[in-house]
């Protein structure tokens, strides 16, 4: 069943429609649905379709050979990728016509000159032509400095680019039938929101038993995922290894989790880069400051990671040895709450942006993040959940995973933190998964703060 990315699949059916060159660039980390979205728009279209390989130039030629053949009937192989093309350059001149290659970086590799190749075929021939070219692939990296950046042959040719992200989750509740509203966040948090993961979700078991049964049994789908992806996109997963695990026991600043790495600064710096263009970890500074602001932290951006490095790897032994479901009955689940308030967070956020929401905000701000910084007056640190500025407003949030309802207390924490800025217009926004005491409810009819229930959220 296909689920979710309607806004993607539209676009590119918007794009079909136009019956003219377009060359579309869809890229994106591992397991997140790119092949599915690619599948489900040539459903009943004129398409060839190849997904490269690892493997040497022949075999790529030999296997997009047999693609370009089957629409023509037979089953010969090319002698070159220059064959190959000029033979698409007479095919996409009189029907409309879809070429998908699928993990590109793959081909790429055992053909450095395919980006100069297409480049040559598309100025000369595709570009007054009905074809419609697809390159996808896993690779961020190579994705983004290869075909989308400035150095790349393909620079400034693509008619659109679709970074897929993992659902959000309010995405993926699509894909968790039978399951309570907080069942499905906690499932969310642990798989990221990734769709091959909630894909092995089935309403069939209990939430204890799915996160057993992925994460806590070493035949389980996801009891090495993130080292099984890592392998994939990095030359040293050893000390990446030891980074992530840093960042998810609780380190935020660079020489803190170098420290905890056993790393370099200026090494872990390197290793940072190159995790957050995975989209795994990302860096982070309260919204108001400037972007060149060295006032930084680190922190997993992919909750399925953090989960895994925090529960998981700890317990590598204890699970293979088939302790799993001990570990995780007595180490893991009395722990969920305090990873859920880092997922709350993100659901929060998430529900601030969902189309019917984002109008009826106080004002259109662009960047939603956290703040944190000095109480002068009691000389301390102060965090604050949720943030986002314009002009001379600021929108000011906390948000509660709790089972117990949230009072009015938070509700004056709150407010007492926001006398630290001196923006004119002030708002104020509480999130809470089990609801309100009736005195933080008549607390917020003095101030602008709106009260936000989960099952409020679910509602919308």
């Amino acid at each position: 069943m296909f689920t979710g990315r309607e806004k993607e699949l539209a676009r590119l059916e918007q794009m079909y429609q136009e019956n003219c060159f377009q060359f579309a660039v869809i890229y994106g980390r591992r397991r997140v649905g790119k092949t599915t979205l690619i599948a489900q728009f040539l459903k009943e279209k004129p398409a060839i379709s190849y997904i490269a390989v690892e493997g040497t130039m022949k075999e790529n030629l030999t296997g997009l050979s047999r693609a370009v053949m089957m629409r023509n009937g037979n089953h010969a192989v090319y002698s070159d990728f220059e064959s190959l093309f000029t033979d698409l350059d007479r095919l996409c001149q009189t029907q409309r016509l879809i070429l998908a290659i699928d993990e590109y970086p793959y081909l790429a590799a055992s053909y450095p000159a395919i980006s100069s190749l297409l480049q040559k075929h598309m100025d000369t021939c595709w570009k007054n032509s009905s074809l419609f070219l697809i390159l996808c692939g896993s690779s961020m990296s190579f994705m983004e400095n290869q075909i989308l950046g400035y150095q790349s042959p393909l620079y400034g040719r693509r008619t659109a680019q679709f970074k897929i992200k993992p659902f959000t989750f309010f995405e993926a509740r699509a894909m968790l039938p039978g399951f309570l509203p907080e069942e499905q966040a906690v499932l969310y948090g642990a798989t990221g929101g990734v769709p091959e993961y909630l894909s092995r979700i089935r309403p069939a078991c209990s939430l204890d038993d799915h996160l057993v049964s992925l994460f806590f049994d070493d035949a389980g789908t996801l009891f090495e995922e993130p080292v099984n992806l890592l392998k994939q996109e990095l030359r040293e997963p050893a000390s990446y290894h030891s980074v992530i695990s840093a960042i998810a026991q609780g380190g935020s600043k660079l020489n803190e989790i170098a420290l905890k790495a056993g790393l370099e600064s200026g090494a872990c710096s390197n290793f940072m880069t190159s995790l957050i263009q995975l989209g795994i970890v990302e860096k982070e500074r309260p919204v108001t400051e400037k972007e060149n602001s060295r006032k930084t932290v680190y922190h997993l951006l992919d909750s399925m990671f953090l989960f895994w490095y925090r529960y998981v790897r700890p317990n590598i032994t204890s699970i293979s040895m088939g302790a799993g479901a001990y570990v995780y009955q007595s180490q893991v689940k009395p722990k969920l709450p305090a990873f859920m308030g880092t997922v709350f967070e993100t659901i929060c956020r998430q529900y601030l942006y969902l189309p019917n929401i984002y109008p009826s905000l106080p004002f259109p701000f662009g960047k939603l993040g956290r703040w944190w910084g000095n109480n002068p007056k009691k000389r301390r640190e102060e965090e604050i959940d949720l943030a986002a500025i314009l002009d001379n407003q600021i929108l000011l949030g906390e948000c509660k995973w709790r089972n117990e309802k949230t009072g009015a207390k938070v509700l004056r924490q709150l407010l007492e933190r926001g006398e630290l800025f001196s923006y004119n217009e002030k708002y104020y926004y509480v999130f809470s998964k089990s609801g309100f005491e009736e005195d933080a409810r008549k607390l917020s009819e003095q101030y602008p703060i709106r009260l936000i229930s989960f099952s409020d959220m679910l509602a919308e």
